[in-house]
């Protein structure tokens, strides 16, 4: 079962950088990161109260990084826009069943484990699937399953994600992605008939619920930046910033608890 977006994958020349700049702009604090080893890139991570994250991915070996497709796709975004959103990951609780059953298809390809190391030594480790294809913003997302356990995807390490203050004053949470591209209602199709996530049409947008975050697919013409990302804290100073290639908004909302983990 998709349970949301899992995490947003943001390539830029230099993570500590980044995270530099989210907090400076926006108030958002990040805490998490580390090399992925063998992979050729490293992150900082911004985890967020609903269970989500964004994860600011540098590469720091291009053709080490192109031989994974995350690690492609930041490269990619990278070389062509000097950053940016590469591609997200929507969280599936059964991913070697939904693997199985997108694979027989031949849209999805067999389950891959990945680990992390953090400064502090500790392994986190994931499973992933994914599409056909390239990966892209505009493309089909990939799915992934963490390990809950240990100080990242812990029960008490996602209560303290719920009840984390960032700088902003509140616990931030991920409301909305808007995407840019040529094509909603091809993209959307494309989406549904690889991952059956249903969109409706919005005058010129493709919409989809997924989970308690929105996927919007808006015309390229209608949109200044390649994608917005819509935050959401208990505060009243509304913020918005154009950073990292992306626009980041952050607006007063109740920000939900961390999705839970499945027993």
């Amino acid at each position: 079962m998709i349970r949301g977006i899992d995490h947003l994958v943001i390539a830029c020349g230099d993570p500590d950088a980044a995270a530099a700049e989210l907090e400076s702009a926006l108030g958002i604090t990040a805490t998490g990161g580390g090399r992925h080893a063998g992979r050729g890139s490293r992150n900082r991570i911004v985890w967020l109260a609903d269970g989500s994250y964004l994860e600011l991915i540098g590469i720091e070996d291009a053709e080490l990084a192109g031989r994974s497709p995350v690690g492609a796709a930041a490269v990619r975004a990278l070389e062509e826009h000097g950053g940016g959103l590469a591609t997200y990951a929507l969280r599936e609780d059964d991913i070697e069943t939904a693997a199985a059953a997108l694979g027989a298809i031949g849209d999805f390809g067999p389950v891959q484990h990945g680990t992390r190391t953090r400064d502090d030594g500790e392994v986190v480790e994931w499973w992933t699937a994914f599409p056909s294809g390239d990966l892209a913003p505009d493309a089909t997302p990939f799915l992934i399953h963490h390990a809950s356990t240990g100080a990242e995807w812990g029960a008490d390490a996602m209560a303290a994600r719920a009840a984390f203050r960032h700088l902003i004053g509140s616990p931030v949470g991920l409301a909305r992605l808007d995407i840019a591209t040529a094509d909603p209602p091809t993209v959307a199709a494309t989406v549904h008939a690889q991952l059956g996530i249903d969109f409706w049409a919005v005058a010129d947008l493709a919409v989809a619920d997924v989970g308690p975050h929105v996927i919007r697919l808006v015309p390229t013409r209608e949109m200044p930046v390649p994608a917005v990302v819509t935050l959401t804290a208990e505060i009243d100073a509304p913020a918005t910033a154009v950073l990292l290639g992306m626009r980041f908004d952050v607006a007063r909302a109740e920000v939900p608890s961390s999705v839970s983990e499945p027993a």
